[in-house]
């Protein structure tokens, strides 16, 4: 919509406004028939109506297009009169469609065009899973609590995945109010969205109406999770204290588990997966799975991008990390070198794993990688520096260019996120669900020597890539409108070769 003076401004927010919370009501319908709405890959469901104008901004702000809710919102009103079936639809994407089509001249109607788009799931009422699946996890800290979060998030009416128990070593008789009062606030995260009560004489939260038991054992491979009515349950260990098969699998020696997940890099045979990158090795007869590290997450999609794309003769990462829980508040014993000196005070020179974890995911860079870490005084979000060589000369816009629309248009969307300004800082990730976020203005270039800036919230983003690996596991599958409109990135497929 153009406008033709400053008085325009007032009038057009207010009309995309009305737009954005007529769309609300619309969503949450789709919603609970698990018709979930995206625009270029963010969901809109659960948000306020200035979190979807803003969502519209974003787009037409990286993707350069015209894209408002004056566009999507007949796309949207028009899904609401078919019958839907459970489906992921991005709103965004095809009302862009639309708008290139009747550009270039096509006489095309949106309730046409709409239902031509979604004709694959009009009718189509196959739930994304025969049974509701068991969640438990092992262990309530930084990840275990917003993994929570995430899974009474993801509700939705009960029917995929079900978070009913979390685990913890037995504690104080007011333990439970005190993990309650820590997962309903958080200082990094803020305010739990919902609502969070006690039931102390059943060792229980009520979370949005999720009834999730509080089970307090000291041995892990005794518990019966059957007495709890739990059954069949994929547990995710994020306690952070087994990583190799060995030690995981007392989690299924207890009745009612028979998957564990844990969020850390496995150790031994134990498959790490990084979602978006290797799901496909996820077997039906697989016990136990890694999600890997929140670095490995962060990187690695984002090295098959540009392997893919160009080669990677060699490179190294460097980690700005938050500093975590694992380090001390003051100077004190810890058994890594330097990290027992005080995180909110010093810069701390330690290992990562990255680049061995890598050469796990993605065999073509192995021995081409090396990395290292710093751990700074902020509590969350951390940024990985990619210097890479390619096997060709490059510059610096066809490199954004390229990450610019992986991150819109491709299947590494929910894993890459891109911006362009050049006034972002670390704040600025708290919350945000990707895996990493590319910082285009800070991308460096010298023929085929390349320098990237990839932002993520190691806590938040890394759970995101935690449950997307568990809804996989779990056999959720949604078909996607439109069609990833890319290949070169599909997950279902093993990788190809790298070209030079």
């Amino acid at each position: 919509m153009a406008l033709d003076s400053l008085e325009d401004y007032f009038p057009d927010w207010k009309e995309r406004e009305a737009l954005a919370e007529a769309m609300i009501p619309i969503i949450g319908r789709l919603y609970r028939k698990n018709v979930v709405v995206y625009c270029y890959g963010r969901a809109l469901h659960n948000q306020s109506v200035t979190d979807i104008m803003k969502t519209h901004r974003f787009v037409r702000q990286v993707a350069e297009n015209e894209l408002s809710e004056f566009e999507s919102y007949p796309i949207l009103e028009a899904m609401s009169r078919l019958d839907l079936g459970p489906s992921h639809v991005d709103v965004g994407k095809l009302a862009v469609e639309y708008m290139q089509r009747t550009s270039s001249g096509e006489r095309l109607s949106v309730g046409v065009f709409t239902r031509e788009a979604c004709a694959k799931i009009i009718g189509r009422h196959v739930q994304p899973l025969e049974k509701p699946v068991d969640v438990v996890l092992f262990g309530f800290g930084r990840i275990g609590r917003l993994l929570a979060r995430l899974l009474i998030e993801k509700t939705g009416g009960g029917d995929q995945l079900v978070l009913r128990a979390v685990v913890l070593r037995p504690g104080r008789p007011d333990d439970i109010v005190k993990r309650a009062a820590l997962l309903r606030r958080d200082s990094v995260h803020g305010a739990f969205q919902g609502t969070i009560r006690v039931d102390e004489e059943n060792q229980c939260l009520i979370a949005n109406g999720n009834v999730i038991r509080m089970i307090y054992a000291d041995d892990r491979s005794a518990i019966d999770y059957t007495q709890y009515g739990i059954d069949d349950a994929l547990l995710i260990d994020n306690s952070g204290i087994w990583r190799d098969e060995e030690g995981l699998s007392e989690h299924l020696k207890s009745k009612g588990v028979s998957r564990v997940m844990v969020t850390a890099p496995g150790k031994g045979d134990v498959k790490n997966i990084v979602s978006g990158v290797n799901s496909h090795l996820i077997a039906d007869d697989d016990k136990i799975l890694s999600c890997a590290s929140c670095t490995t997450n962060a990187i690695v999609p984002v090295l098959k991008a540009v392997s893919d794309q160009w080669g990677i003769v060699h490179g190294h990462i460097e980690t700005v990390h938050a500093y975590t829980p694992d380090q001390n508040l003051h100077d004190n014993y810890h058994a890594k070198n330097r990290r027992g000196r005080s995180a909110p005070l010093n810069m701390v020179i330690t290992e990562t794993g990255a680049s061995r974890a890598v050469a796990k995911l993605l065999p073509e860079l192995e021995g081409k990688l090396t990395a290292n870490a710093i751990r700074v005084p902020t509590p969350n979000v951390s940024l990985a520096i990619l210097k890479l060589t390619l096997h060709r000369d490059v510059d610096r816009d066809e490199v954004n260019a390229f990450l610019r629309d992986t991150a819109l248009n491709s299947s590494l969307q929910r894993q890459i996120d891109y911006t362009s300004s050049n006034e972002r800082v670390s704040s600025d990730f708290i919350g945000n669900r990707h895996a990493c976020g590319i910082d285009g203005g800070a991308t460096i270039v010298d023929g085929n020597r390349i320098v990237l800036y990839a932002w993520y919230d190691n806590e938040f983003g890394y759970a995101c890539q935690v449950i997307r690996v568990t809804q996989k596991w779990a056999g959720i599958r949604y078909p996607l409108v439109p069609d990833v409109a890319r290949t070169g990135f599909d997950e279902l497929r093993p990788p190809a070769a790298a070209a030079g």
